[in-house]
């Protein structure tokens, strides 16, 4: 395996990086202050045909590898920005992209590619079910031609910014099934009109940060059978495969963090005198800095390793499960440093420390949480028993 990085990959990041400089701290400053979604950022990825990366040169993406997409996502993060718009459009139309007709993926594809589509929503998460997919409760009940949804969803992020919702619905009966992780359908939604017929009422949650997340209300939502995506009760298993590009995205996410986190905390530290030297010569200051770039390298191996399996269509399960974990510990380290060489200036909105500081924490939590992914680890690699 050579990790080495591509002159297209370097041509990439110093493209998204010219990009970014446009967008710098005051705007996403403004944007957490407001708990505004970032548009004009958004439009511009979209303009420069980034967020149409993993899509096809044939129904009008740039057609590159999950490698390449890591530089992207990395970059933004790095630059100070927050790319979470931008992977949730990457990863999911992958199950589209794997799993839809060539009629589906014909009308959809070159519409995304070409920004007149938004693909930014993913129905999985219940208020009953949590991070146990299998057990979801939307139904989604054939009648002829069309299927009619009834259910609740929570934490769907970007509902709001979205023209289009996959959605994971249940249409054989948990009870009847022998495997339980059949019976579960993948279904594209016209996220507009169901809101406009008052058929998907969406209501905003609150958070810490500023991340567009929501509740979604289903009633006799009616959905033509031609829009459902793969094979009826396989829809489990078809968003497994985007979880592992999903996984990669997140952890090049954190590695852009903890850069960020990195460089910011060395300059200030070199810049910041205090008893008439810079407090980046006191080792309680420039080692747990040092130790964070440590992590960060180590952690950007394995996320290279899990990109470079993928895109060779090799199994990439644990390694791009581990690259999520070990990126956003690392990332979560580079903060706390930083927020240490700060001091209380590291609490003051104008440094964006705290902004950061706010925004790298749900890496450890989401889209799954850093627990989960040591259970996987010790029950798919290790052969451990099922863990309670």
């Amino acid at each position: 395996m050579d990790f080495s990085t591509t002159d297209q990959q370097d041509q990439i990041r110093r493209a998204i990086r010219d990009l970014c400089a446009g967008f710098g701290d005051e705007y996403w400053r403004e944007l957490d202050r407001k708990r505004e979604y970032p548009e004009r950022f958004v439009r511009a990825l979209t303009d420069a045909g980034w967020l149409a990366a993993l899509i096809p040169a044939d129904y009008g993406g740039a057609g590159l590898g999950v490698a390449d997409a890591a530089v992207i996502i990395e970059e933004i993060n790095r630059s100070g920005g927050n790319a979470a718009s931008a992977h949730a459009q990457m990863y999911t139309m992958g199950t589209l992209l794997r799993h839809g007709s060539e009629d589906q993926k014909r009308g959809y594809l070159p519409r995304i590619a070409k920004g007149q589509l938004r693909l930014q929503a993913f129905g999985v998460t219940e208020p009953e079910a949590g991070s146990e997919t299998t057990r979801l409760r939307t139904a989604a009940v054939r009648k002829g031609d069309r299927y009619v949804v009834n259910g609740k969803k929570v934490f769907i992020s970007r509902a709001e910014h979205s023209d289009l919702l996959l959605l994971l619905a249940r249409t054989t009966p948990y009870e009847e099934l022998e495997d339980k992780t059949e019976g579960l359908s993948i279904f594209m939604v016209d996220l507009r009109r169901a809101v406009a017929d008052g058929r998907i009422t969406v209501r905003p949650i609150d958070t810490m940060l500023n991340h567009h997340t929501t509740e979604l209300f289903i009633q006799d939502l009616e959905i033509p059978a031609r829009d459902l995506i793969g094979q009826e009760g396989q829809g489990f298993r078809h968003i497994i495969d985007s979880w592992n590009v999903e996984r990669i995205l997140i952890a090049s996410e954190a590695l852009g963090d903890g850069r960020w986190f990195v460089e910011r905390a060395a300059k200030y530290a070199g810049d910041r005198v205090v008893f008439g030297r810079p407090i980046g010569a006191n080792q309680g200051v420039q080692f747990p800095i040092a130790q964070a770039h440590a992590r960060l390298e180590a952690a950007t191996l394995l996320r290279d390793k899990a990109a470079w399996l993928f895109d060779h269509g090799k199994p990439c399960g644990p390694e791009a499960n581990m690259a999520k974990l070990l990126a956003s510990q690392a990332s979560w380290d580079a903060a706390n440093a930083a927020l240490d060489t700060h001091g209380g200036y590291g609490f003051a909105a104008e440094y964006d420390v705290e902004r950061k500081f706010r925004e790298t924490r749900l890496l450890l939590v989401a889209p799954i949480s850093n627990n989960l992914v040591l259970a996987y680890i010790g029950q798919n690699v290790l052969g451990m028993p099922r863990s309670y």
